[in-house]
């Protein structure tokens, strides 16, 4: 079964707590074995979880970026959001987060919320996007699926990453 995206909207200050939820856990089924044992609890226990959850209050309030969720059966299931590109050279949005709960996967429901995310960044006039990606996260794979191009890579601590670029958003 496919999502349609008509469970795919832009978020609200109200979905900051369900966001945080949805990055956290997702952290966990994702990056479980990719990160250190103890990084990784850091980023994903309960304070990580209430400072998340005002981060996204702030990020909504304020409109720093640009935030999609996506709901099953009314439960937010998935999210994703875009902002300025930090160091992205030549490129003007960073696809910052895109997370989808393990038990929504495989059902077409990262690539709605992906192409949601370009539609609505190509009619805010943006014409490129980039992400970075772990090397060793499968989804790095995903993304040059969606049509990207790998261009780059850095070094952050142990963790190596691989930026992910499309030249020409869809218009």
């Amino acid at each position: 079964m496919t999502v349609r995206p008509s469970g795919i909207r832009p978020a609200t200050t109200a979905d900051a707590p369900a966001i945080a939820r949805v990055h956290v856990t997702s952290w966990r089924e994702t990056y479980a074995g990719l990160m250190p044992d103890d990084f990784l609890e850091r980023m994903t226990n309960d304070e990580m979880r209430q400072r998340r959850e005002m981060g996204w209050e702030r990020t909504l309030s304020q409109r720093l970026e640009t935030v999609l969720v996506a709901e099953q059966d009314g439960a937010v299931v998935a999210f994703a959001s875009a902002g300025p590109a930090r160091d992205h050279p030549d490129y003007e949005m960073e696809l910052m987060t895109l997370y989808v709960l393990k038990s929504a996967q495989g059902r077409g429901l990262g690539r709605a919320l992906f192409g949601e995310m370009l539609r609505a960044l190509s009619a805010a006039g943006f014409e490129n996007l980039a992400l970075w990606v772990l090397e060793a996260n499968p989804t790095r794979q995903w993304y040059l699926r969606q049509g990207g191009r790998e261009a780059g890579e850095k070094l952050d601590g142990e963790l190596r990453e691989v930026r992910v670029v499309w030249d020409e958003l869809p218009g």
